[in-house]
């Protein structure tokens, strides 16, 4: 078999053997799909076990507030430089090769803390497994959406985001009752083994899709078989359709709907990094659960989060093949999601009965979630289909920036209030003000249809949505 690629000095069409490559049908799309879910879980359970952990650590180890929020910040010490590198660079590498080493990583990070159990080791150890899942989400959707066209991310989208939700849902439980039966360092060996199993299957399934850098639905890219990492369409396509061209980053990321998108993101991601570092701390310690009670709250949270996903993200694709705008079905349902979670934020502290407390702690927690799809599924729109890899890794490492702020933070006012509840209270509402700023931003900011016709964006793989794989 032969395959063709014009090659760019001169023009010509050059000849690369290649191997005979996996063809796109639904069954291996979902199966694909269903490997990068997996991977979600298992990169949500990493990141949960330092939290779900947190109170025997903290005895164990006789660490403060400030001390164990700094061991939860640290992990964001690299992760969005990492997210930002490995971005510019998944044009030349498949993903196939980028989800494996990633996992293999996640499994190294594991192994610091189980050797010698102290606060340098859970700090080495969480700012490799932070550096490793930096570029996680941004690569695992850029995966994802080599296998889909435009108008059929937004079920596959929402799965992808929904293993995040899943990985907590079902980490909870099963990491605290190993935590409570064998003691907090089995939780860490159990996941070690988990991420090289999961690696190893990958290495054998995670073949590249047919909706690759440049948006055509021909073949995969090369860069697994030793040729060229993109391909140009055949010259019978470029005949018929523009080539895909490259914008300067900085119109890209100074545009309404790419800047609207990371504040969406922004405002998830404080709700999402309190969630992991101090909500179970704050419901042990605060509302006096047990373990179990407060993994079961935990689980529950998340549960709202996946259904939220499953429910509102095809609702989208629905309502574009309705004629529904960008705008409305995507931009101002993410901004709209961060500012009802915030709201809740606000509200919480200040009620006193348990029922209607714990619901508005799912909202605060878990209502912001359906913006983590979105946002990539609105900044997808406005950027040329060959940088949207760079782009994902832009907006994922600008849009969890609070990860490196609001876990030290919130341990330092807790250290520093006049009580642990005060402290509390403080940090909760300036999470509410982050979140609700940063949700009125993204319904003002976000216009995919207006942007993309103001940089000239036409996506070969809108034209080919229907083409078969």
């Amino acid at each position: 078999m032969v395959t063709r690629s014009t090659e760019p000095a001169t023009g010509r069409v050059a000849a690369y053997p290649s191997v005979p490559e996996p063809e796109r049908t639904p069954r291996r799309a979902w199966l694909i799909t269903a490997m990068i879910v997996a991977f979600m879980v298992i990169n949500f359970a990493d990141k949960s076990v330092l939290g779900l952990a947190a109170v025997p650590i903290m005895d164990e180890l006789d660490i403060s507030n400030s001390t164990y929020g700094l061991i939860s910040s640290s992990f964001y010490l690299l992760f969005s430089l990492s997210g930002l590198l490995v971005g510019f660079t998944s044009s030349r590498i498949s993903s196939r090769m980028l989800l494996f080493t990633l996992t293999i990583l996640w499994a190294v990070a594991q192994l610091p803390v189980l050797v010698v159990a102290a606060v340098p080791t859970l700090i080495a150890g969480r700012v490799l497994l932070g550096a490793a899942e930096g570029p996680a989400a941004s690569m695992s959707m850029h995966a994802l959406y080599k296998w889909f066209p435009s108008t059929g991310r937004g079920l596959p989208s929402a799965l992808q985001i929904g293993g995040a939700a899943l990985g907590t849902l079902i980490s909870a439980p099963v990491l605290t009752w190993l935590i409570s039966g064998f003691g907090w360092r089995s939780a860490y060996a159990v996941l070690a083994v988990v991420c090289v199993a999961w690696s190893l299957a990958w290495l054998g399934i995670g073949h590249d899709g047919p909706f690759g850098q440049d948006g055509s639905t021909g073949h995969e890219d090369h860069s697994r078989h030793g040729g060229p990492s993109t391909r140009d369409p055949e010259p019978a396509a470029v005949a018929t359709t523009p080539p895909a061209h490259r914008l300067p980053y900085r119109k890209l990321l100074l545009n309404g709907t790419v800047l609207g998108s990371v504040a969406s993101a922004f405002g998830a991601a404080w709700a999402l990094s309190l969630s992991q570092a101090w909500l179970p701390t704050y419901l042990r310690t605060q509302l006096e659960m047990t373990p179990a009670h407060a993994a079961t709250a935990i689980s529950v949270i998340s549960a709202f989060s996946l259904v939220l996903l499953l429910t509102l993200s095809p609702l989208v694709d629905a309502l574009k093949s309705r004629g529904v705008s960008s705008r409305w079905s995507s931009g101002a349902l993410q901004g709209t999601a961060v500012v009802v979670a915030g709201v809740a934020m606000a509200v919480f502290p200040f009620v006193d009965a348990s029922g209607p407390r714990l619901v508005l702690i799912g909202v605060a927690f878990g209502g912001h979630a359906i913006a983590i799809p979105l946002h990539y599924m609105t900044t997808a729109e406005v950027v040329p289909t060959r940088q949207r890899g760079a782009l994902f890794g832009i907006v994922a490492a600008t849009g969890t920036l609070p990860g490196l702020v609001a876990p030290f933070l919130t341990g330092r006012i807790i250290d520093t209030a006049g009580s642990e509840s005060a402290g509390y209270l403080i940090a909760f509402l300036i999470a509410a003000a982050v979140m609700l700023a940063a949700g009125v931003f993204a319904v003002v900011a976000i216009r995919p249809e207006h942007d993309a016709e103001r940089l000239g964006i036409h996506h070969q793989d809108r034209r080919t949505a229907d083409t078969p794989g």
